[in-house]
């Protein structure tokens, strides 16, 4: 492999390797992306989905093209190789590949416009630092929440599933 030179990127991954550390993203496919589906020029959205959007079947909408839909869903959904906290928005869009309405369309372009503004994600500007957090609903109410900082700095998406897999085996660098 060392007459090929420095790996720069493998399986769609963009890969920086520097004297200690390893940085991956799918920068580029986002950008390929969101040129294929006519997206480039849209404003970034600062949140993955609109929380006050449900989506169901929406029987009395508009009809779209499910060529374009599912190409737009099963496009996404290859970044959730990299992003995989995306999983729950996409597969929620995914579920309406057979019938898709306005509405269904509305919601991927969002996560589009969404990937657009966090092509380069890294948490945190000020400490680098990511924070997660879970929303408990019961209804429509919001019952619990929480909300933590992550221990960990990462400079993209693939770098903190590969530290949370680390730490979840006990390969902590110490």
């Amino acid at each position: 492999m060392s007459l090929m030179g420095e790996l720069t990127f493998f399986l769609g991954l963009q890969v920086r390797q520097l004297e200690n550390e390893i940085f991956i993203n799918q920068a580029k496919y986002t950008k390929e992306l969101l040129k294929k589906f006519v997206m480039k020029n849209f404003s970034d959205a600062s949140t993955l989905m609109n929380s006050s959007r449900k989506l169901d079947k929406d029987e009395g909408i508009q009809d779209v093209d499910i060529t374009a839909y599912r190409g737009i869903i099963s496009s996404i959904l290859y970044l959730t190789v990299s992003r995989p906290y995306i999983m729950f928005v996409v597969g929620a869009c995914g579920r309406f590949q057979a019938n898709p309405k306005q509405s269904h369309y509305i919601a991927a372009k969002h996560i589009s416009k969404y990937l657009k503004g966090t092509q380069y994600y890294a948490g945190c500007k000020i400490d680098r630092k990511s924070t997660s957090g879970t929303c408990q609903f019961f209804d429509d109410r919001l019952i619990s929440w929480f909300s933590k900082k992550q221990t960990s700095i990462a400079t993209s998406l693939a770098e903190v599933e590969y530290l949370a897999t680390s730490s979840c085996c006990g390969f902590n660098n110490r």
